[in-house]
């Protein structure tokens, strides 16, 4: 009898226990370790939001989604270059539109979200199973990537001919929300693998802005391409810190709520180590900017600060149980909050000191985080995980040829007609005897064992 009771009590304080770390863990935790972001390096993001938005409203004269107090004025409207509405794009993707910013001195394609009200929508993100494509040595949302090729075949040449118009100070910049998050970050994948028909543009001058983005890559291509590719989180989202592959979220019968419940429930008992084995698992591409604007047991929302890592370990792997789960996954309050502390930011820098890092020594200092965050991968055995050439991620510009884990896969270009990005996939990976993908550099180390 004793003995019951006494084990009926461990369950009772054991569950007490995990009841009050869930119930009590804030999104503030995630990156309570990481160092400030800088107003230089997070200025992109608000300005970038608002070329987010400009896909909701087909007149920016007359404006019905923009924000409050600003609308779009840092938005020309006769640098909208083009514009694809559903009717163009029908089933295959998300509407988008590719801007040309004189001031900043940007070619932008910017994706928008998921459309609460179109099945089209839904489809792409159910277009996955686990471990169902692989690419570049890692694994990838199958629709996402299918989605990413289809815009890319549309817009090479448009991209292509702005960039030969502008010059060699302007920058490549792809961006969405949400579900065009993970398209833009798999189309940023595809262009820095085949730089050849962008003629041969470097690898610096091509980024990718993810505002709160899908999980849509493995955890070997997430720190991989951290040095192209960013992505924007506020406090609590749920999309990022979901592991639960996106089809099963959109396409299960229980509420959100409780499916976020039951996640929670069954990670406390999953351990890191086979989290990081799974090499099937996908996460939150690139470098992460966390804005932090709540804290535990006070109310209302603080003037947000913006924290920043490439975190390999504790990539917002735990869902936060809070009011405000589902709204900062809202594009209007990214781009409301990352306002509000990109001037924080900036009005605390002109009334410090000069800073103790300067420009120079702050873009060094990427180059040695994402080379730490390589080999902390490798360290952990996440993997196909693999090291980047110092050439490649160098800050200057100055980029040698790159190493094989960034082979460059396309053919030569064609004298006439559009590039089909059918050859690039027909280079990366091929069909083994039972049908399923498999990364060519993976099939001849099979090969070699055997």
């Amino acid at each position: 009898m004793s003995v019951s009771c006494g084990l009926e009590w461990v369950v009772c304080l054991g569950c007490t226990r995990w009841a009050w770390k869930r119930l009590t863990y804030i999104g503030a935790y995630d990156s309570e370790t990481w160092p400030p972001a800088s107003p230089g390096e997070f200025e992109p993001v608000p300005r970038l939001c608002r070329v987010v938005l400009a896909n909701y409203d087909p007149d920016l004269s007359n404006p019905k989604f923009a924000p409050p107090g600003r609308g779009y004025a840092d938005v020309d409207p006769k640098g909208i270059v083009k514009r694809a509405t559903y009717d163009d794009v029908g089933n295959r993707c998300p509407p988008y539109l590719v801007y040309v910013d004189e001031a900043h001195k940007e070619i932008v394609l910017a994706v928008r979200g998921l459309n609460l009200v179109r099945n089209a929508d839904y489809k792409v993100l159910m277009d996955n199973k686990l471990g169902m494509q692989m690419f570049d040595g890692g694994y990838v949302h199958h629709g996402l990537l299918k989605a990413a090729q289809y815009i890319l075949e549309r817009e090479t040449e448009t991209l292509r001919d702005l960039l030969r118009r502008y010059g060699p100070e302007y920058k490549l910049i792809f961006t969405g929300h949400s579900l065009g998050s993970g398209i833009a970050a798999l189309m940023t994948v595809l262009v820095v693998n085949n730089r050849k028909e962008f003629d041969n543009i470097p690898r610096n001058r091509i980024k990718c802005y993810a505002l709160a983005p899908a999980r849509c890559m493995s955890l070997n291509l997430a720190v991989k391409y951290a040095d192209v590719i960013n992505s924007v989180v506020l406090q609590d989202d749920f999309l990022p810190r979901t592991p639960t592959p996106l089809e099963y979220i959109f396409g299960s019968i229980f509420c959100l709520p409780c499916l976020l419940f039951l996640i929670c429930l069954r990670d406390t008992f999953k351990q890191d180590k086979r989290k990081f084995k799974d090499p099937r698992r996908l996460y939150a591409p690139g470098r992460m900017y966390h804005i932090v604007e709540r804290k535990f047991c006070r109310c209302g929302r603080f003037p947000p600060e913006v924290r920043t890592a490439i975190p390999v370990e504790g990539r917002f792997e735990h869902v936060v149980l809070s009011c405000s789960t589902t709204s900062d996954h809202a594009i209007a309050w990214i781009e409301r909050e990352s306002q509000k502390a990109l001037e924080l930011m900036k009005e605390s820098e002109n009334a410090m000191a000069p800073p103790p890092q300067q420009k120079m020594e702050r873009l060094q200092s990427f180059e040695e985080e994402h080379k730490s965050a390589l080999q902390r991968a490798k360290t952990l055995d996440v993997p196909h995980a693999s090291d980047l050439s110092e050439e490649e991620i160098q800050v200057d510009g100055s980029t040698t040829p790159p190493s094989d884990t960034h082979s460059e896969t396309t053919t030569e270009p064609k004298s006439a007609g559009r590039t089909s990005w059918d050859e690039l996939m027909e280079k990366l990976f091929t069909r083994d005897e039972d049908g399923k993908l498999v990364v060519k550099k993976d099939m001849a180390k099979e090969i070699a064992v055997e």
